[in-house]
């Protein structure tokens, strides 16, 4: 991971330095292993010391996740699934409450996917928020109350799920959109 060189985070005084940041955002990356020599029950247990995490949810977390199996598995044999659903695990157990998730279903079957959505949908509380970033369209819409639709590197569109397929009627000339695929092609 790298440090963040540029951009600015907000809160509600103001903005952030490195240890407010540190303290109210984690970040699950894509495609990384971290500790790749350790197993996997190790990476949960130091993350969740290191940062003070949800011990309360780690077995809740461990089974809705599928890793049972895998706690012994050092993360660098894992498949690039299998180290999804550990990555989603670390940033479920963190304590901070906003969670950054880079393609959170990257590497999962359609059932893993599935599974992966439901989980992260159980775990949203009323003081934690989760931003994803999404590519494949439909894998947003099982997952998502709010959606800030980018085209070319701008905001083009934001809003709830009705609100943006009312708008895309609006603006569609021809046929109405039927999913949110039709809903992202019409406003982007």
């Amino acid at each position: 991971m790298e440090a963040a060189d540029r951009g600015n985070v907000t809160f509600q005084n103001g903005h952030g330095n490195g240890i407010q940041r540190s303290s109210t955002l984690f970040y699950v990356p894509d495609g990384i292993a971290p500790w790749p020599d350790q197993p996997v029950r190790w990476v949960l247990e130091y993350c969740i010391g290191f940062f003070g995490g949800r011990r309360e949810i780690y077995e809740k977390v461990v089974a809705d996740l599928a890793l049972a199996t895998l706690m012994r598995v050092p993360m660098r044999a894992l498949s690039k699934g299998q180290r999804k659903r550990t990555l989603l695990a670390l940033g479920l157990l963190s304590p901070q409450p906003i969670l950054l998730i880079d393609e959170p279903f990257e590497g999962l079957d359609l059932r893993q996917s599935r599974e992966a959505a439901a989980t992260l949908r159980r775990h949203i509380t009323a003081d934690r928020t989760f931003f994803l970033s999404i590519h494949q369209i439909a894998d947003a819409a099982k997952v998502c109350d709010r959606f800030v639709l980018l085209s070319g590197g701008r905001v083009v569109a934001e809003g709830t799920l009705d609100i943006l397929t009312a708008v895309a009627r609006q603006r569609a000339g021809h046929g109405l959109p039927t999913d949110f695929e039709e809903v992202f092609l019409a406003l982007t």
